[in-house]
């Protein structure tokens, strides 16, 4: 009896057309969030022209690192989150872009935050939109 060992090597996003497709994926729901070209790659931690060329389908091959699919998987998530919670299409694509009293966002959106480009807001960021899931908020 062999175990198949899952490693790094056998993600199918750690090829390069995987991780141009997570780029795009992940691209097409900053924008439809309403972020800029220079938020989502900032966001995606990747060039404007690499961010450009991945939301229309013209990126085929692109070498992503660990940081870029994790956040890249993070926004998709997100977007998953916020689905499921609302049932209006204008609160799926508006919540990230509306001012949030929560004390985390003080006042500010979801998108504002994430904007930063800093790993950790976009990880608290999500922390808290994937907690909505459950009512953890």
């Amino acid at each position: 009896m062999s175990v198949s060992h899952n490693t790094q090597d056998d993600n199918p996003l750690n090829s390069r057309s995987g991780a141009a497709k997570a780029i795009e994926l992940a691209g097409r729901v900053l924008s439809s969030w309403g972020a800029t070209y220079d938020q989502a790659a900032t966001i995606l931690r990747v060039s404007r022209s690499v961010y450009a060329k991945a939301l229309n389908g013209q990126q085929h091959e692109l070498k992503a690192d660990r940081d870029q699919l994790k956040r890249a998987a993070m926004v998709v998530d997100m977007h998953a989150a916020i689905r499921i919670v609302f049932s209006n299409p204008e609160n799926v694509k508006g919540f990230m872009g509306m001012p949030n009293n929560n004390p985390f966002f003080d006042g500010h959106s979801p998108l504002e935050i994430i904007g930063s480009g800093d790993f950790v807001a976009l990880y608290e960021t999500h922390k808290r939109v994937n907690a909505l899931r459950g009512g953890g908020w």
